[in-house]
């Protein structure tokens, strides 16, 4: 073979392995620039270059711990150290510019893609081969390979140190917590100012002060001097506490007008002559003043005596009288009802103010069993409902009357008992009348309209006596009544022992007056049905109550 064809021949093997090594390097270059040159430096540590911008500056890496990305997550412990010491140097077409870390000099950045590069297979340190030296990396990027290096360190002794830090916190605040638990004073030790200052130099603390908070100091001291006064006041009164109202399905409900309870006549002058307006202003300028008692005061007083014995014997019981004043007056006229009830210590707690209209229609809802008033009119309306009622009049004269005993007197025909004796007087005359009772001797008398009253009375009376307190009984009863014993009266006795009464007394009067008899016995009422035995018992001072009922009241009309 010529020499020429050895020539050609070189020529071409050696263009061959040229253009062969010539793709192999674009190859490796395309490869380089789509996931980066991983390049073995020393220290087992590997080095990425990812792909670098237009101008040759690097692109970081968001995973980076030298990254000024706002992510901070820490990366996992079991990662490959390579991640966390990657660099990333520029590319082999710009390596001679400088690589940039700020993120100020970025220009259209390209995002890596998230998943890791695969880890390269470990060699022995011998057989690793050396760096290029077109890769060697310039000082600058040296020194960003050691604080790349040193930055997983760093953030775990950061770590370390900020957890550290931490917990001394921690430490120190419970310390300091356990160190200001105070003990806390009890309630029953805390004082005011005023007992406090005592403590300290009076004419100090007075000169310290101003003129507002000295006279808020004297108005304590005058505070506690009227509440001091208050507490001696109340320790040295005896006790006297008030007992609640019995309920009304047990009790005897005796319902009682202002104007009977109180003297109310120079009120009701001015209702008459000035009219309504005048009255109430009188009342409202006068609410202070103190009503004076009235007829049906003394017998209001004894009630509550009844009941305040009965308390002692049954503390229990509830079969008490119950006192409810029932007045048409407004209620602006109840401030000096209230008043006058306290000040003579009258245990009245129901009130029943109407305002001008007539009280009447409240009677059976407060399951009254007696209505006392000073007005005919509206006894002679309860009268025709059904409801016991009498019209109270005051005695002429004053009289002493017993305060450890309430006395009742009635009256026989019209009151306890029917009017059929007045039918037969008034028609047949008083001969065929004792005729007609000693016939009808063994027949009772039909009731009258304070026979429920009585036997309430009875049965009071009753529960004293199963106490043995027979003799020491707050309660008495009289029949006071014009029959003849001999002629009439045994009819009368006779009804109430059928009806289960027992009277205490029972006076035959046949045809006398019945005042000097009331003298002696003092009632604190006397009911009867005639207005001549009412004014006679009213002059001689006894307090009487009409009852208007029966056959006479009709002729009257």
């Amino acid at each position: 073979m010529s020499q020429t064809s050895l020539k050609q021949k070189k020529k071409s093997e050696t263009g061959s392995r040229y253009s062969k090594d010539s793709l192999e390097t674009d190859k490796s270059r395309k490869d380089s620039e789509k996931s980066g040159v991983r390049l073995s430096t020393q220290g087992s540590q590997e080095l990425s270059l990812p792909k670098t911008g237009s101008r040759g500056y690097l692109v970081r890496n968001q995973w980076s711990r030298t990254s000024r990305s706002p992510s901070t997550k820490a990366p996992s412990v079991d990662e490959p150290r390579s991640r966390n010491n990657s660099l990333k140097p520029p590319n082999s077409s710009t390596s001679s510019g400088t690589s940039s870390t700020s993120p100020s000099h970025q220009e259209s950045p390209q995002p890596l893609s998230a998943q890791p590069s695969p880890p390269t297979p470990t060699m022995p340190l011998d057989s690793r081969p050396s760096t290029p030296p077109e890769l060697q990396l310039p000082s600058a990027s040296r020194r960003s390979t050691k604080l790349t290096e040193n930055s997983d360190a760093w953030s775990h002794a950061g770590g370390r140190e900020s957890r550290e830090s931490r917990d001394k916190r921690e430490s120190r605040d419970s310390r300091d917590t356990q160190q200001r638990e105070y003990p806390r004073t009890p309630p029953t030790e805390w004082k005011p100012y005023a007992q406090r200052r005592m403590l300290y130099p009076s004419q100090l603390d007075r000169d310290c002060m101003s003129d507002l908070a000295r006279q808020l100091e004297e108005e304590e001291d005058e505070d506690n001097a009227y509440w001091a006064s208050v507490k001696t006041l109340y320790e040295k009164t005896p006790s006297c506490s008030r007992p609640r109202p019995p309920k009304p399905k047990h009790a005897i409900t005796i319902a009682v007008s202002s104007r009977a309870l109180f003297n109310m006549v120079d009120g009701r002058k001015i209702y008459e002559e000035e009219g309504l307006e005048k009255y109430m202003e009188y009342q409202l300028n006068n609410e202070n003043v103190v009503l004076t008692p009235g007829p049906a005061f003394r017998f209001v007083k004894a009630l509550q005596h009844v009941n305040a014995r009965l308390r002692e014997l049954y503390p229990d019981e509830q079969d008490l009288f119950d006192i409810v004043l029932m007045t048409n007056n407004h209620a602006q006229v109840g401030v000096r009802l209230i008043n006058s009830v306290n000040h003579y210590g009258l245990l009245i707690d129901r009130f029943c103010l109407t305002g001008g209209k007539s009280p009447i229609g409240y009677l059976k809802a407060y399951l009254t069993n007696l209505y006392l008033s000073a007005d005919s009119e509206k006894v002679q309306e309860a009268i025709q409902e059904g409801i016991a009622s009498a019209t109270m009049f005051d005695g002429a004269k004053d009289m002493a009357y017993c305060d450890t005993q309430l006395r009742v007197a009635f009256d026989g025909d019209a009151v306890l008992f029917s009017d059929e004796s007045d039918h037969i007087t008034k028609e047949h005359g008083l001969d065929k009348f004792f005729q007609h009772e000693t016939l009808f001797e063994n027949k009772p008398l039909a009731q009258g309209p304070l026979k429920g009253f009585l036997e309430d009375l009875g049965r009071l009376q009753k529960k004293f006596y199963a106490k043995d307190e027979r003799l020491r009984c707050p309660i008495r009863t009289y029949l006071v009544t014009a029959r003849s014993a001999a002629s009439s009266g045994a009819r009368v006795l006779k009804t109430l022992r059928r009806w289960g009464l027992e009277i205490d007394e029972a006076l035959f009067l046949a045809g006398a007056p019945k005042g000097p008899i009331l003298v002696k016995i003092r009632p604190h009422v006397f009911f009867d049905d005639h207005m001549f035995h009412i004014e006679g018992a009213q002059k001689l001072g006894t307090i009487a109550a009409h009852v208007p009922y029966g056959f006479n009241q009709k002729m009257n009309n």
